[in-house]
């Protein structure tokens, strides 16, 4: 493993000195600030907002249960990402240690995986913003909307990665400031402070059918519906290497991981499920959020998370973009995507790489107008279980590195997984048993199989690639005259160190 911790990584060709247009590699432009602001508001998607509704529907109050499982899960991921990323920050987070420690296969596949999801994210959120754009402004049409706020974002993540930034610093900064308020306002309605007018207490929580109205299984039904919102949690670890002092940001990052999930999600639900019964009507209509504002008579309730879900969703585009710029960056620089992804400007931006990615959620957005329920709904459900896929790379990476920077470079060490290895496998086999529990349900099964059949058709293109390159060289190497024992290569590969060659 590289030992390096240069913020700035070479978008250089691999042959040929750079073009006058072409810069140097990615450059520190985030401040420590927008880091900070990034790892926090990247819990609080979109989803947490409006998807909730189906797991409280689910589950009932049992929903907590769920949303504190999938939390676990996600903190014991992070941490083993975040022992790997403090000990290299690279652009290309876990799909670069999927290479270094399981295979160019790994790296190719988990990359372009990553890529494909938050691309279909793309049109996803923008088709929300556009949905709430139009309910204010009826005359724009919806497309239109569409096509704005990718636009505008996209302008932004070109300009520099600093403007990214500071678009993701504000419009996480208004979620967070919504949640803690939401939060703080439903406690003091749930022990019956004024303006409340009477103490909530546990009814909500165990009348209406008890704790689990549906039965224990519930909470696993509530699991694989809750799963997918925490996608966003790894983009720091992504961020950081554009960073002045990536190895701090992510162990911070990491670090704070737990009270992040503990206050934004399990507060939040909390204060839904016992303020109102998990049955009620408002909840399905209004949303979650909506309906208990409402019922605490806060005015212009509707249209206050109007506004904090468009920031979401805003939120989730402009970070939805940088990501998959980013990874499909790193795999241009590792020569498995094609080389201009891995090229930047003066600035520092890696122009094509971002246009390639606005560029699919275009036609993501297209499908979702003219074939919604064919192609789009295909898309959807092929990228559903990505976040599966990629937390087990995750562990299955971080088993092979830890022992290889114990060995190598044991300083590197900042941040340490907890328990290892038992940790560890524990993870990799509640993520298991949750891609086995999706084939029990009819909507998890579907998302899970299609899933499956484009990370096939991935991981094929990947080894047939490594087979065509390996070809190559080998024919490039046939004609070639072995060099004299006496000139042998000193930096021969054989003998260079596995951080070098890496």
């Amino acid at each position: 493993m590289s030992s390096q911790h240069t913020p700035r990584s070479s978008g250089k060709p691999p042959h040929g000195p750079p073009s006058a247009q072409e810069g140097d590699g990615l450059q520190a432009g985030l401040k420590n600030r927008h880091l900070s602001m990034i790892a926090i508001g990247g819990v609080i998607g979109a989803g947490l907002f409006v998807g909730s509704k189906a797991g409280i529907a689910d589950a009932g109050p049992g929903i907590l249960l769920s949303y504190a499982l999938v939390g676990l899960l996600v903190v014991l991921v992070m941490r083993m990402l975040g022992e790997m990323a403090a000990a290299d920050p690279t652009s290309g987070s876990f799909s670069t240690y999927a290479d270094r420690a399981l295979g160019r296969w790994a790296g190719f596949t988990i990359g372009w995986l990553y890529w494909f999801f938050w691309s279909v994210v793309l049109a996803v959120e923008a088709t929300a913003a556009a949905e709430i754009l139009e309910g204010w402004v009826p005359d724009v049409p919806q497309w239109g909307w569409a096509l704005l706020v990718m636009v505008v974002l996209t302008g932004t993540n070109l300009i520099s990665v600093g403007s990214y930034g500071e678009f993701e610093f504000w419009f996480a900064g208004i979620k967070v400031v919504a949640i803690v308020a939401f939060i703080v306002v439903g406690l003091i309605a749930f022990v019956g402070l004024p303006p409340a007018d009477h103490f909530a207490g546990m009814e909500n929580l165990t009348g209406q059918g008890g704790f689990l109205p549906n039965g224990p299984g519930a909470i696993l039904s509530g699991m694989l519906l809750v799963v997918f919102s925490f996608m966003g949690s790894e983009i720091v670890t992504l961020a950081a290497a554009e960073s002045p002092n990536p190895v701090t940001a992510v162990r911070k990052a990491v670090n704070s991981v737990i009270w992040r999930i503990g206050l934004f999600y399990l507060g939040s639900i909390f204060v839904i499920v016992s303020l109102l019964p998990w049955d009620s009507k408002a909840i399905a209509t209004d949303g979650p959020y909506v309906a208990v504002l409402n019922a605490l008579d806060i005015p212009y309730a509707g249209t206050v998370m109007d506004i904090v879900v468009l920031t979401a969703v805003l939120s989730c585009l402009n970070s939805g973009l940088y990501t998959a710029s980013r990874m499909a960056y790193s795999l241009g620089e590792r020569k498995d995507a094609p080389a201009s992804f891995g090229r930047t400007n003066g600035r520092g931006v890696p122009t094509t790489a971002i246009l390639a990615s606005v560029a699919f959620g275009f036609v993501a957005v297209f499908f979702n107008y003219i074939a919604k329920d064919t192609v789009f709904e295909f898309l959807l459900n092929s990228s559903g279980a990505v976040a599966l896929f990629v937390w087990l790379v995750i562990c299955a990476s971080q088993l092979r590195m830890r022992r290889r920077i114990e060995r190598e470079t044991p300083e590197l060490l900042t941040v340490r997984m907890w328990l290892y290895p038992y940790l560890t496998w524990a993870t990799i086999a509640l993520i298991v048993f949750v891609i086995g529990y999706m084939f029990t349900d009819p909507d998890g099964r579907t998302q899970m199989i299609l899933s499956l059949a484009v990370a096939a058709v991935v991981l094929v293109a990947s080894l047939v690639k490594g087979r065509v390159q390996q070809g190559a060289s080998g024919q490039q190497g046939a004609p070639s005259v072995p060099k004299p024992a006496a000139e042998a290569d000193p930096l021969d590969a054989a003998g260079t160190p596995e951080s070098s060659r890496s």
